[in-house]
């Protein structure tokens, strides 16, 4: 029998619709400028050449609906709006036209971000961890399963902060379609279920402070609200 020096912490879940199971979050991975105009508005240039990712820890996770802390350590802390794909099945080294057999499902995410501990990072080429996984910085709406939703295309993709609009655009726009970001991980992760792929975020980015309440969503998928206190 298995003893601890303390407790195991308990696994992240995530809200399933219409359903009274739960998604076990396992993993993480973020896609970053994966939309052209953010990339652009980050001072980076678009380019097909290769996604690239970061991740955060599982206990990031946290549900629409919630109230969250302004983190400690910064003073610039953005929201960024996402469509989520939730992993159902296993697989490795797929090819693309395969990479949608792994979905489960859908969701709304936001990747928050200490802005000016990665712009600080950036400088340095140092890592991005401290600006990226942020305890309660990646928030997720209930998953659509894809039975119910298909897989999204051409879906609205928003954000308003306090009820003005500051993203608005179409997942269409993304460089690296979802079974292209699935395929090219998959060359180098064993995918699972209970993992997570926020997709990337498109421009608009900007900061949130104490008070403010953000809404947003993929048309289709689902919607998701965070009040920052």
């Amino acid at each position: 029998m298995t003893t601890y020096v303390f407790s195991p912490a308990e696994r992240p879940t995530v809200t399933v619709f219409a359903s009274e199971q739960r998604f076990p979050v396992r993993r993480v991975f973020c896609v970053g400028r994966n939309y052209a105009a953010h990339a652009r508005e980050m001072g980076g240039n678009p380019e097909r050449e290769e996604p690239f990712y970061f991740t955060k820890s599982a206990h990031a996770v946290t549900a629409s609906g919630a109230t969250i802390p302004y983190p400690a350590g910064t003073g610039n802390f953005h929201h960024e709006i996402e469509l989520v794909v939730a992993i159902g099945k296993s697989g490795f080294e797929l090819d693309q036209n395969a990479a949608l057999e792994l979905v489960f499902g859908y969701a709304s995410g936001l990747d928050m971000t200490r802005r000016d501990l990665q712009s600080a990072a950036k400088e340095k080429g140092r890592p991005w961890s401290i600006a990226k996984d942020i305890e309660d910085g990646a928030i997720i709406s209930p998953i659509r399963p894809v039975a119910e939703t298909g897989h999204p295309k051409n879906a609205r993709i928003w954000l308003a902060v306090n009820d003005v609009v500051r993203q608005d655009a179409s997942i269409d726009d993304m460089i690296w379609s979802v079974p292209e970001v699935i395929a090219h991980l998959s060359r180098f992760y064993h995918l699972a279920p209970g993992d997570l792929i926020y997709s990337g975020t498109p421009a608009g980015v900007g900061p949130v402070v104490a008070g403010d309440r953000i809404t947003g969503g993929v048309d289709g998928v689902a919607e998701l609200t965070l009040q920052i206190e």
